[in-house]
């Protein structure tokens, strides 16, 4: 399978409040366990200025998860793609590619957090246009579809042979519809309710999109730490945009499970009543040790991604 394809389970990779170094030892000791669990892929995601949970270039700490395993797939998903020149994505996914062949992916958003624009001298309320003005080049440039004076760096010309694949983050129909348009997969918010979900995926599938519909959820076997699903909450509360929020349900903040199997069944349904056929799993809370995640890496490769791996590709 290639990266990005239906019925994976990736796993988001974040940084612990930790000192740089040894936080990213961690991340890459999280990744090796990914790795052993039997999960396809690692997605990174990107914010600056420090801000918490987050690393300003998520294409640089795929390179490391990638360096630090054999295997599994790792890429940007999402990198803010107004933030930098297009053609500048292109050429540094397409090498990292060339350095990890088949073992890299990108997705692609438009940033919903000002500080990230006011950071790199951009203007906040040209980010959706910026975004839809070079998304559909860098697809197509991945894809090893582009002119010179790209298209003669060698990288970005093997891409025609081994194309990098790319999904792009889609909160409604109309941004699912776009991706549609320029033939690629989907990115779900983690906290849309399913209904939303579903929704998106009907405007996905009627525009005749190809490529995975990918949800995100936060998971978490036995009983859950309740104090960090609270104050990661009110911590995305506290920035995400009025319109993300208006999609958002109770009871979306955590899928959790008495026991593995309990949690990939409701994965599993969540993924019928969704429309999706793939997931994203996060297991990052506030205030929750680096020991409990990797606890939490373990049991998922024992109990639950085996479920998984049989039953979502017939959804």
């Amino acid at each position: 399978m290639r990266p990005l394809d239906a019925g994976q389970v990736s796993l988001r990779i974040y940084p612990h409040p930790l000192p740089a170094r040894a936080c990213v030892e961690e991340m890459c000791a999280q990744a090796r366990l990914a790795e052993q669990a039997g999960f396809a892929g690692l997605m990174t995601a990107e914010h600056h200025g420090g801000f918490p949970g987050y690393v300003p270039n998520p294409m640089q700490l795929a390179g490391f998860l990638l360096a630090a395993t054999e295997r599994l797939w790792a890429g940007p998903c999402p990198l803010l793609l107004p933030l930098r020149p297009w053609t500048h994505v292109v050429e540094e996914a397409a090498w990292l590619a060339a350095r990890h062949p088949g073992r890299v992916a990108v997705g692609l958003a438009v940033g919903g957090l000002a500080q990230d624009f006011e950071l790199a001298d951009l203007d906040f309320a040209q980010a959706g246009a910026r975004f839809r003005e070079a998304a559909p080049h860098v697809i197509a440039a991945l894809r090893g579809e582009t002119a010179s004076p790209l298209a003669e760096d060698p990288a970005v010309g093997a891409c025609a042979e081994a194309p990098v694949p790319v999904v792009v983050a889609a909160q409604g129909p109309v941004g699912a519809r776009r991706a549609a348009r320029w033939g690629v997969g989907v990115l779900y918010d983690s906290l849309q309710t399913v209904e939303r979900m579903a929704e998106v995926s009907r405007a996905h599938v009627e525009a005749g999109g190809s490529g995975a519909r990918i949800a995100i959820r936060r998971v978490w076997i036995g009983p859950p730490p309740s104090e960090s699903v609270a104050a990661q909450m009110d911590f995305y509360r506290g920035y995400a945009s009025e319109t993300a929020k208006a999609h958002w349900g109770e009871g979306q903040e955590l899928v959790g499970g008495r026991n593995g199997a309990d949690l990939a069944e409701r994965l599993l349904d969540l993924a019928r009543a969704g429309g999706c056929d793939a997931f994203n799993l996060r297991l990052h809370l506030r205030g929750v040790e680096p020991t409990a995640i990797r606890e939490q890496i373990a049991r998922l490769g024992e109990e639950t991604l085996p479920l998984l791996a049989r039953e979502l590709p017939r959804i």
